[in-house]
């Protein structure tokens, strides 16, 4: 964060998520459980080290993006609110709740590959991390969000399908 001259603040959290950029806060959350199992799928590729280092320029690229993620604000909230008042099958039996999530996965992955790209400016810039090392951490991370957008996206699909068998 000193070589780049962003400095923010790391907080030590136990969300479950490796490491995140809190835009409203303006600090990385790093949950140290998370982040040393998330590293175990891909260890032998690269050291924890440079794990953590590519990690938090990514962090960091979110944090350039701070601005579109704070205009998100509100649609974030409508979905985290409407999201607490259902359960996840009630939610996945409803082609409108679905089809929120949908636009919620939508628009996370949209902000990680904000970020990434961000990060390899930094990256560029700096000279901090090998384009290989870079390159596949930050595959390894948007297969994760790309997974859960697909079961998502194959459940709403089934879901229309059903839907219109029904009308037929």
């Amino acid at each position: 964060m000193k070589t780049v001259r962003i400095d923010l603040e790391l907080r030590q959290d136990h969300s479950g998520i490796n490491m995140s950029y809190n835009f409203i806060g303006h600090y990385i959350g790093v949950d140290f459980e998370r982040l040393v199992s998330s590293w175990e799928e891909i260890q032998a590729l690269v050291s924890l080290e440079l794990y953590i280092k590519i990690l938090t320029i990514h962090e960091l690229g979110h944090a350039m993006d701070r601005q579109d993620l704070l205009e998100s604000l509100e649609r974030t909230i409508e979905i985290f609110q409407t999201k607490k008042r259902y359960l996840v099958s009630e939610i996945h039996k409803n082609r409108e709740l679905l089809a929120m999530l949908i636009d919620e996965h939508e628009m996370n992955i949209a902000f990680e590959q904000t970020a990434w790209i961000n990060a390899e400016m930094l990256n560029e810039k700096f000279s901090l991390i090998d384009h290989s090392s870079f390159v596949l951490v930050k595959k390894h991370s948007l297969e994760s969000y790309q997974k859960l957008y697909l079961e998502d996206l194959k459940l709403y699909e089934t879901l229309l399908e059903s839907l219109n068998e029904k009308t037929a």
